[in-house]
């Protein structure tokens, strides 16, 4: 329990979840299980911009991101066309990368098409609950064998940009996994 980090509350904290930037995110949403279809696209979406970038640079834009993308209506974005990709490469208030874009619509597209829902499909790869929670930052995986079978199983199914390890962090982010460490004052869920 050497990794977490008191806060200026007196509360313990995963690592990461002490800093200003992030304690509202780290206390209140990450790690919490969330549904919807449109509510999943929007994480997934958006652990897909932050690919080699720092999730601090996606969550300080995450309001532009959600202006930009009609606050990630599925089938909003599943009808954009060549000019909402421009308006979004003009946008600088969002990554600005053409291949996250392009997959951003190709997701939205691909949803659209999935029996059941995405909220169905994304928790499907859900793993059983772990009998407790990691005790160290070092326990907590990169992948699992259930994010490289969720990864693989949306590729199959024409979604880009989220391959094992982005799978994983969603999978973190949606509370598909508890990777809050032992003696971190969030709730398990």
């Amino acid at each position: 329990m050497t990794d977490l980090v008191i806060g200026a509350d007196g509360k313990a904290r995963c690592p990461w979840g002490g800093s200003p930037d992030y304690l509202v995110y780290h206390d209140t949403e990450w790690g919490r299980p969330l549904h919807g279809d449109d509510h999943l696209y929007e994480r997934m979406t958006l652990e897909a911009f932050q690919s080699g970038l720092s999730w601090l640079t996606i969550l300080r834009k995450r309001e532009n991101f959600r202006a930009a993308f009609d606050h990630f209506k599925i089938k909003k974005v599943a009808a954009y066309d060549d000019s909402d990709v421009a308006r979004l490469m003009a946008d600088v208030g969002i990554v600005r990368n053409r291949q996250k874009v392009d997959a951003a619509i190709a997701n939205a597209r691909a949803a659209l098409e999935v029996d059941g829902g995405l909220s169905k499909l994304l928790w499907s790869f859900a793993p059983p609950p772990r009998p407790h929670r990691p005790r160290s930052a070092g326990e907590v995986p990169a992948i699992t064998p259930e994010s490289t079978a969720l990864a693989k199983t949306l590729k199959k199914r024409g979604f880009r940009f989220v391959g094992p390890t982005t799978a994983y962090a969603l999978m973190q982010a949606t509370g598909m996994v508890d990777d809050h460490l032992e003696g971190c004052h969030v709730p398990p869920h």
